[in-house]
């Protein structure tokens, strides 16, 4: 028997409907550390100030590589800004895509539907409740996580909490696959809210 060509046998197994491989979302954007400052200015008007942190972003933003984003850490830095304003309006305008964008409390609130999205934003994970519904407890994010991975969605999530205060919250599976398909950048210091 002959020796197996992968890549050919894995065309011909799409060919037929059956997914070996997701197909990921890529993202480059040129220029986009110049873009997210102007992104930044725009929202922040005289209060607009640029963060070592938003150079990580700014990498994303040229090349994703086909995973999302995860920022974590200290409140007030700007990544509900980032992740909830300025990256939907950047996605859409050089790529066509459309983020759906949930808080946390809405996610669990609407499961099912934040499940079958392509390309999610989770602001402020972490901060939900358990789901119940009919007296089933359901944790939302675990799925998404699960999802996100054997599906190759694009998922960009917020939160205040660490990655150990996740892995304590979803369990260590749920904190590998996120490390896996998303990028962490961590957002510390103080607050910029006055």
């Amino acid at each position: 028997m002959e020796a197996i060509n992968f890549e050919e046998k894995i065309r011909y197994m799409q060919e037929m409907g059956f997914m070996l491989q997701p197909s990921l979302v890529s993202v480059r954007i040129p220029d986009a550390k110049n873009i997210l400052w102007k992104g930044i200015q725009y929202f922040c008007k005289d209060e607009a100030k640029w963060l070592p942190e938003y150079e990580e972003i700014a990498n994303w933003l040229s090349d994703n590589n086909g995973r999302g984003l995860i920022c974590l850490g200290t409140c007030g830095r700007g990544k509900s800004l980032i992740c909830a304003k300025i990256l939907p309006l950047l996605l859409n305008h050089y790529h066509r895509l459309v983020l759906s964008i949930y808080d946390a409390q809405e996610m669990n609130k609407s499961a099912d539907e934040a499940i079958r999205h392509k390309l999610l934003l989770i602001d402020d994970l972490g901060t939900e409740n358990v789901s119940v519904k009919f007296g089933e407890r359901r944790v939302i994010f675990p799925e998404i996580c699960d999802a996100a991975e054997k599906q190759g969605k694009l998922l960009i999530v917020t939160t205040n909490l660490s990655l150990s205060e996740l892995r304590e919250k979803y369990g260590e599976r749920t904190i590998d696959r996120l490390k896996a398909i998303t990028k962490p950048v961590l957002f510390q210091g103080e607050s910029l809210r006055k």
